[in-house]
């Protein structure tokens, strides 16, 4: 197993449990104590588990720790509506796009469902059901683990599906938006299929409010000049919105 799977799998326990043993993780997990020392060390310092004698607990109330989708749904409403707006009106009927999970993406699809003759791929359970009421968009789901505060489909299976897809737009949402440390997310299991989502496009567009822009979460997906645009509410700090767009990325915002 590799390090990153191992972590993951430790994280999953931690989520699932709310505490880790090492001894027992040891013997789960068929490495050595040291190893899983070290692996719970690494995600302490990342603030994803909170190191304690002969283990490791669930962090709680940090900032990296987001709500469920569900409750971040009723957050700045009408922020995520001008957002949604704006970017469905990007969308060409006929183009294939992704849409990946989050409540700013949902809003993306409640304001695309007019379109037609488009297919919509997503990984979030939700934003299918949202689009179920437009019979003339075409959908796809990936297969994956139900990841169930987010409704998204993750590891393995959903990397698969994504394996030699290719669409015009993809569509995302991330934790943390940084010109130095990147596009930044909180959890470990998502990372890689993310990362997957993020290689099936050309055309990138990230959904976020400005209380991302200049915020870093704990783990990096992937550099900001992955992101082709970024579509935001005024308000965001401008020395960042300054640095991003001096690499090359458009900001647009509503």
């Amino acid at each position: 197993m590799l390090k990153k799977e191992r972590q993951r799998e430790i994280l999953k326990v931690i989520e699932d449990t709310g505490k880790v043993e090492v001894d027992t993780l040891s013997k789960h997990l068929g490495v050595s104590e040291m190893t899983i020392r070290r692996d719970l060390g690494e995600l302490n310092q990342r603030g994803l588990a909170e190191r304690v004698h002969g283990g490791a607990l669930l962090v709680r109330n940090s900032r990296d720790v987001e709500p469920p989708v569900i409750e971040r749904t009723n957050e700045n409403p009408e922020i995520k509506l001008r957002i949604g707006r704006q970017v469905a009106g990007m969308i060409q009927n006929g183009e294939k796009i992704f849409l990946g999970s989050g409540s700013t993406t949902a809003a993306v699809a409640e304001a695309m469902l007019n379109h037609r003759t488009i297919t919509v791929i997503t990984n979030a359970l939700n934003i299918a059901f949202t689009m179920i009421s437009a019979p003339e968009i075409n959908i796809a789901v990936t297969g994956g683990f139900l990841r169930r505060s987010e409704l998204s489909l993750i590891g393995h299976f959903a990397e698969n599906a994504l394996e030699g897809l290719q669409v015009d737009k993809v569509i995302i949402g991330m934790r943390g938006i940084d010109p130095v440390k990147g596009l930044t997310s909180d959890n470990m299991d998502e990372l890689m299929t993310d990362q997957a989502i993020l290689n099936i496009s050309k055309n990138i567009i990230v959904v976020a409010d400005h209380t991302k822009l200049g915020h870093v979460a704990a783990i990096r997906t992937a550099p900001i000049t992955a992101a082709t645009t970024i579509v935001t509410n005024r308000g965001g700090p401008k020395d960042i919105l300054q640095a991003i767009r001096q690499m090359g990325v458009r900001i647009i915002e509503v």
